[in-house]
């Protein structure tokens, strides 16, 4: 990766510049038996498309809350780049009503209303599906975002050193964000490109997000990103361990 990335949106741009066929994340979702793939050029163009939706559709510009209540899920990582991307701060798991944007799951909806300000809402179906009804008060992201704009320039350069991340009550600047995924990715068994890691962790915490996103995008590695894990048997995790080729596990 480019020693000189600062944030992790140049961390994207560095990984699509290098192969942009490989794959980068790879999510499961052990309760309905979902499973993606997304190459590093096909999980860019879903943050490009994002950060469009958040800069020209919401108004969002650096510096402003969005407040994301969702899981560990491959549409959370592009919602995490996508903010990165504009300059915004990602409150994970953060309190909405103090958000200019609120960004939810189905079953946080309620807690979202908080938000006096935009809000969208994330059906969290198969292959990005729509909710069947939008949920009053929503956007719904599935019929918003595949509209936008595939390649996105920010209007403002984003100042690696001012706030990008919140989560567990700790603030991260976009360069902490990158210098800290750096530091612990070998502890983690990330050692480099080729480097894959499967990571049951939720994303409330800087453990999974690092192990789940930011790690394997800092050294040129991917991630299989597991929901509802434990609802794998033993045998089938190992199956899926081989079959995807994993290195190394955070669980």
């Amino acid at each position: 990766m480019n020693a000189s990335d600062r944030t992790p949106a140049d961390l994207l741009s560095s990984a699509l510049a290098a192969d942009p066929g490989r794959p980068l994340v790879t999510f499961y979702d052990d309760a309905t038996g979902e499973r993606v793939e997304l190459s590093v050029a096909t999980f860019a163009n879903w943050v490009a498309k994002t950060a469009n939706l958040l800069q020209d559709e919401l108004s969002a510009e650096p510096g402003d809350r969005v407040t994301l209540l969702l899981p560990a899920h491959w549409q959370t990582a592009v919602w995490l780049l996508a903010c990165a991307s504009v300059g915004v701060v990602a409150d994970v798991a953060g309190d909405p009503s103090a958000a200019d944007v609120v960004v939810s799951g189905p079953e946080t909806l309620e807690a979202a209303r908080a938000c006096s300000g935009a809000r969208i809402a994330l059906a969290l179906r198969p292959l990005g599906g729509r909710f069947p009804q939008p949920p009053e008060g929503f956007a719904d992201y599935a019929v918003e975002v595949p509209g936008q704009g595939d390649r996105f320039v920010p209007y403002a350069q984003v100042d690696p050193e001012v706030p990008a991340l919140i989560v567990a009550g700790r603030e991260f600047s976009g360069a902490e964000v990158v210098e800290r995924a750096r530091a612990e990715a070998s502890g983690l068994g990330l050692t480099g490109p080729g480097s894959r890691i499967l990571s049951g962790l939720p994303y409330d915490t800087w453990e999974g997000l690092s192990a789940g996103l930011y790690a394997p995008l800092a050294t040129g590695g991917s991630v299989v990103l597991c929901r509802h894990l434990g609802r794998l048997g033993a045998d089938a995790l190992d199956k899926r361990i081989e079959t995807e080729r994993v290195t190394a596990t955070a669980r």
